[in-house]
């Protein structure tokens, strides 16, 4: 069984540039508190990368 993300955003989108914007709204998220889970993939691990310092990220069995 593949394992899971939950990832929560836990900082604002406020000042951030456009594409990292753009790269939590396709996440699935929309506000701070907001949390999606997400199969471990390779692309999941690249997005949650590039804005790393706006989410918390939790494995999920």
């Amino acid at each position: 069984m593949a394992k899971k993300l939950k990832v929560t955003q836990i900082k604002s989108l406020i000042s951030e540039k456009p594409n990292i914007r753009e790269t939590v709204r396709s996440l699935g998220l929309k506000r701070i508190g907001d949390s999606v889970v997400r199969e471990d993939t390779s692309a999941n691990r690249g997005y949650i990368r590039t804005c790393a310092h706006l989410v918390k990220v939790e494995e999920i069995d």
